[in-house]
């Protein structure tokens, strides 16, 4: 198997149940599978890295009258429920990135032998937060298998910066959806153009598995 690292993106609860702030029809039943992947990546040692919307009230994304492209109404506040991970992908003490900037010595030193790290942002945009390009630089992985949510959102953010990086991206299609149907399949679509494998998330735990 290449050396790859599970990416798993914003899989909190005002994302992924029914009750959430900024609910994603349909993420909750995706639950199972994203549970395999999380599971199969720590039995193989695999680094499991995820991202988290940190909002404020002050941040720009948040807005009471949203255009639901680049504001978003109040969700994932700091401290609440809705900001927590479902417990299906909640990580066991990771490393944690601020939107802080880390001298690269440094970012090197705490996540050498990390494996789960939390990437904290403030825009859906993983990409924003200044230790996520050096993150992978540093994990140099050849393949990033993600999930996640939203598909045309989050995702999409953060593939086309992994892409931009040059980096191969395997993406986990009943392991994510989507805000807007319309939106997620022109996602899709330009994905495959761009060399985005496609999986399952029992494809990806069989692989995982082979690592060990």
């Amino acid at each position: 198997m290449t050396r790859a690292i599970l990416w798993d993106v914003d899989t909190q609860a005002d994302f992924m149940l029914p009750e959430g702030k900024l609910y994603v029809p349909g993420a909750e039943t995706l639950r199972p599978a994203m549970a395999r992947l999380v599971e199969a990546a720590r039995a193989a040692g695999i680094v499991h890295v995820a991202s988290a919307d940190d909002h404020e009230l002050t941040d720009p994304e948040i807005s009471d009258e949203p255009d639901f492209e680049h504001t978003y109404p109040p969700h994932c506040l700091r401290g609440t429920p809705g900001a927590e991970r479902v417990p299906e992908t909640k990580q066991i003490d990771p490393l944690p990135l601020s939107e802080q900037a880390l001298p690269a010595g440094r970012l090197a030193k705490l996540s050498a032998g990390q494996r789960e790290i939390l990437i904290l942002k403030k825009r859906f945009d993983v990409f924003t937060n200044p230790s996520t390009e050096a993150l992978i630089e540093l994990l140099d992985p050849e393949e990033i298998v993600l999930f996640g949510v939203a598909t045309d959102v989050c995702d999409d953010a953060a593939i086309q910066g992994m892409l931009r990086l040059g980096r191969g991206v395997r993406f986990v299609e009943d392991a994510a959806c989507g805000l807007d149907p319309t939106r997620v399949e022109r996602c899709l679509a330009q994905w495959r153009e761009q060399g985005v494998a496609f999986a399952s998330s029992d494809e990806v735990v069989s692989d995982f598995a082979a690592a060990i």
